[in-house]
């Protein structure tokens, strides 16, 4: 296996040593994390009909998909929907092989519906949604990607990826909080809040602003007024829980900031089914979360939507996911380090195990030299990419998120 791989200093300062930090999570129920974790889990369900079927896991790519918004009607009390949402799946899946035929399109829907019984409490994936199959048999030259010989696959695409460990305190308070909003404690006590939560985080110096938006669900709330004491008990609840985060020297939340008190339906942040999708807002594949959950403007940041990729084949996803792994991987065996930023690149039609380009940039704590610690970084690589089929079986079962 031949691997070039680059150790190097990283120049710049530490993200809590910036004077701005801006970093954002779209949560389960936000249409573009709709989109992303849906075409993901079709392309876990895919990977595992394939690999019951032929043994291996077949070429697909279901990373193109929107979810156009429906229409409601809702009031203080309930509403109806008068016209569902529309999910489109796309791009390409392996229908035939071995003269045996791949029910693809019953597989996809299956998986959609199945994610959202599991993630949105008050959406039927079978009257709110409609589902529009836009999937399609790969190129020759792709599809015989899966064909050719070899244990490891090579890669389906030029493809860079970049990742980083550890968080900061700031993308660490919106990531928690995000999750905490949407855990099943939370909604047990809160089940009027919708899964619908964004969590936008300014830190300025050491001041901690959090900006979120979560919807009220109309069924639970009656009037403005109640509307408007549920927000309060549901503020001091965020707050509460911030309060344990450390580091800063104040913390603040501003919640549904487009309220208005006095203006009835039309200063108030409701949902029917708990997710602006319903009514108000599309989403689309590639437009959230990183694979490690954030969009943090500080870093650097990949292009490739990871979600729906397929696993074995395509270091879009493969890489983005990895290059976390890795950064996480050298902080936590070496000390000495502050932060560590991992490049990966590799070029179509090469071993997924042997990249053009990995590079570790690391920021050292005072008195630690690069050169005390590059063979082990390398050490690391190379036992990470020797393990990248195993890795890559995990991947295809679920195992890593990539949103």
């Amino acid at each position: 296996m031949i691997i070039m791989i680059v150790v190097e200093t990283y120049k710049g300062k530490s993200i809590s040593e910036h004077r701005v930090e801006i970093v954002e999570r779209k949560g389960t129920g936000h249409p573009d994390q709709i989109c992303d974790s849906i075409m993901d889990a079709i392309s876990v369900a895919l990977s595992q009909e394939y690999l019951r079927e032929f043994g291996t896991i077949l070429h697909h790519n279901i990373d193109k998909s929107l979810l156009a918004a429906g229409r409601v009607e809702k009031f203080f009390g309930g509403g109806h929907v008068v016209q569902p949402m529309e999910l489109i799946i796309g791009d390409r899946a392996t229908f035939r092989a071995a003269g045996r035929e791949i029910p693809v399109a019953e597989i996809a829907v299956d998986a959609a519906r199945k994610w959202l019984g599991a993630n949105m409490r008050f959406v039927d994936p079978e009257r709110h949604l409609n589902y529009r199959i836009v999937l399609a048999p790969g190129s020759e030259e792709l599809t015989d990607i899966f064909a050719r010989p070899g244990e490891v696959r090579v890669a389906n695409d030029t493809s860079a990826a970049v990742g980083y460990y550890p968080l900061s305190p700031t993308e660490r308070a919106v990531l928690d909080l995000e999750r905490h909003l949407n855990s099943a404690a939370f909604k047990g006590r809160y089940p009027e809040t919708g899964e619908d939560v964004k969590v936008m985080g300014l830190r300025r110096v050491n001041v901690l602003e959090l900006t979120v938006a979560m919807p009220l669900l109309a069924t639970f709330i009656r009037s403005e007024e109640e509307y408007f004491a549920r927000k309060e008990a549901i503020l001091k609840e965020m707050q509460g829980f911030l309060g344990d985060y450390t580091g800063f020297r104040r913390r603040e939340v501003h919640f549904n900031g487009l309220d208005a008190p006095g203006r009835g339906l039309g200063g108030v942040y409701l949902s029917l089914l708990g997710t602006s999708a319903e009514d108000a807002d599309s989403g689309q594949v590639g437009r959230g979360n990183r694979v490690n959950g954030l969009i943090s403007m500080n870093r650097p940041m990949g292009t490739e939507a990871a979600a729906g990729k397929n696993p074995v084949s395509h270091v879009g996803k493969i890489y983005n996911v990895l290059a976390h792994k890795i950064a996480r991987e050298i902080f936590e065996t070496i000390d000495g380090i502050k932060e560590v930023y991992v490049l990966l690149l590799n070029r179509i039609g090469t071993p997924i195990d042997q990249p053009q380009m990995a590079t570790a940039q690391l920021l050292l704590e005072r008195g630690r030299k690069i050169d005390e610690i590059a063979k082990t970084v390398e050490g690391i690589f190379e036992r990470e990419f020797s393990g990248i089929n195993a890795f890559c079986t995990a991947l295809a079962r679920g195992e890593y998120p990539v949103c």
